[in-house]
Parts: C-alpha cells; structure tokens; sequence
C-alpha cells in the first residue's frame, strides 16, 4: 500500500527510487566501461541494478541521459581557494592544486576514460566535458590572481588555458602511460611568465 502526505508520497517511500537511481546509474558505468557504452543494452543495466528495464527509462529518457548522468558523478573541480593559495608563490601554488586535482582525478580513474571515450560520440558528453574543462581553466586563473606577487603583467587567460590542458593530457593518459612530468615543466614556465620583470 502507497503512503501519502498531504498529496506527496511519504519520505519512505521516495527513499527506494533515490537509490534505485544509483543503482542505475553504478551499473551503466560499470558496464560501459566494461563493454562499451554502444555493445550495453539497457536490458543489462537493469538486470545488473536489480531494477526493472522501464524504470531506466523513467529516470533516463534516452541511453546517452545515462552517460551525462555520469558526467555529474565526478568529484567536482572546484577547490577551496584558501587551503591551495601559497601567496608570493606562483608555482608552488599551482603545483597544490595539481596535486589536488589529480587526487580526485584517481579516485574516478575508470570513469573519466570512459566518459573520454564516449564524447567522441555524444555531444552531450562533449558538452559536459567541455564544461569540467572551463571549470579548470577558471580555478587555474582563481588561483594564478592569488598567488601572484603583484599583477600579472602576462596574459593569466593564456596561461591558464595553457596548465588547464596539460592537466586534462596528464589525465587523458593516466594508467596508460609513464608519469607524464610536463605539468611540473609547464608550472615553472607558467610561473616564470608570470613573475615580475
């Protein structure tokens, strides 16, 4: 029997749907990246999330809702400006919020390849990527404009567009590849540029 307050179903009830939810939702990432978002019926997904195929659909109009879906469950980019500004110390600024970044960036290694691999094919991943990547690009400025000695008199849009992609490379071929040590070359160039003169 359905319980309802005033019109609205109870708390008690809402809670299964918000984690039958999740459970779509771990499912499909565990799947995509286990066999590729195109071979991943959403039949499989139901089955794994022990949820009924139709409830995919009411909380995902179409497939690719899933993977943006996905898109939001990374950690967010945003870092607490305070506990990364070393001020008067533009590279060792930026080298903190490196670090801080790819911290987060490892706790959901398979999910970013995944969601790499898929934007080549749905813009709407695209999108959202593009979006985590303008994130960056701001923090990086964010924290520049803190750090700096006095203002910079380079372009600090440039630059961080500059660290921003190194960042989002280093990323790209985590797990694939050898420590890639150019974010620790680009912070010292960034923050030579950015010096007085």
């Amino acid at each position: 029997m359905r319980e309802f307050t005033a019109g609205k179903p109870s708390r008690r009830r809402r809670a299964p749907a918000a984690s039958a939810r999740e459970r779509i939702l771990s499912a499909a990432g565990e799947l995509f990246a286990e066999s590729g978002f195109a071979a991943t019926p959403t039949s499989r997904i139901a089955e794994r999330a022990g949820v009924p195929k139709g409830l995919i659909h009411y909380y995902f109009r179409r497939k690719p809702d899933l993977l943006v879906a996905l898109v939001d469950r990374l950690p967010a980019e945003r870092v607490d400006v305070r506990r990364i500004v070393v001020p008067g110390d533009v590279a060792g600024t930026l080298r903190r919020l490196v670090a801080e970044l790819d911290r987060r960036f490892e706790a959901t290694l398979p999910l970013h390849h995944l969601l790499w691999r898929e934007a080549d094919t749905h813009s709407a991943v695209r999108r959202a990527l593009r979006e985590r990547f303008r994130a960056v690009v701001a923090q990086v400025r964010e924290v520049v404009t803190a750090a700096a000695p006095a203002p910079a008199r380079a372009d600090v849009d440039t630059a961080a567009v500059l660290l921003a992609r190194v960042i989002d490379h280093r990323h790209a071929v985590a797990g694939r590849a050898e420590h890639d040590e150019s974010a620790d070359r680009e912070i010292e160039f960034i923050a030579r540029g950015l010096g007085p003169r």
